[in-house]
């Protein structure tokens, strides 16, 4: 596998609780060894493959809503049919309405967004369902991830730039590299918030059986693509 520049790699374990946020019962897990193409960066996405993923994650919601089928098609970019992590934020007057994601890349990007924005809009267990009502509010915005990698310093962390993953036992939590711009915060402020998003008490991060992984995430919205337009 090294010949085509890849190498074994332990991904972060994940499984199907954290995509509709019930623990408890029978999950389905994803993780263990994978073989990653080694790249020295991930170029940006087009606006045009930003377009694709938008309207595909606009229309996914609009079917479910609406109780209609709805038929993805592969769209005509090869970025978008490679296996990646995304979210769907979906917000509704500037609030959040909803959001869920796939940490690990276990789908094609573009069903993976369709999947997820399915999910933000109807099973976020912190809201309820969307209704046919909202459908004209709502701001959709994607973040593709990277890989999570685990870190052993926490000075690695930039704020901003990494989204944050802690782990301990059963216990996790996430949040999005955005988030910290939003709210202005500093590492340890980040390092808290995720903490308490996973359940665990604000200075979980310092425990020594507490796991710590970062990525990146290219995040858009739909204003951002008429700037890129």
């Amino acid at each position: 596998m090294r010949k085509i520049g890849a190498v074994p790699k332990l991904l972060y374990y994940a499984n199907s609780g954290d995509i509709t946020g019930i623990k408890t019962g029978y999950v389905v897990g994803y993780g263990s060894v994978a073989f990653i193409r080694i790249r020295e960066k991930e170029e940006e996405l087009s606006a045009e493959e930003k377009a694709a993923l938008m309207k595909i994650a606009r229309s996914s919601v609009e079917a479910a809503v609406r109780g209609m089928p709805l038929k993805i098609e592969a769209p005509p970019y090869e970025r978008l049919r490679e296996k990646r992590g995304a979210f769907v934020t979906l917000k509704k007057h500037g609030q959040l309405r909803g959001c869920i994601g796939y940490v690990l890349p276990i789908k094609p990007l573009y069903e993976a967004v369709s999947d997820v924005a399915v999910s933000a809009a109807l099973r976020d267990p912190r809201f309820p369902p969307v209704t046919v009502d909202e459908l004209d509010d709502l701001e959709y915005e994607i973040s593709v991830l990277s890989v999570p990698r685990k870190i052993e310093n926490i000075d690695e962390i930039i704020p901003g730039h990494h989204g944050l993953i802690v782990k301990r036992g059963y216990f996790e939590g996430l949040l999005l590299p955005q988030v910290a711009t939003e709210y202005g915060w500093d590492r340890e402020t980040f390092l808290k918030h995720t903490c308490l998003k996973a359940g665990l008490e604000p200075d979980c991060y310092l425990h020594p059986d507490t796991e710590i992984y970062i990525f990146e995430a290219e995040v858009f919205d739909e204003a951002d693509i008429l700037k890129d337009a």
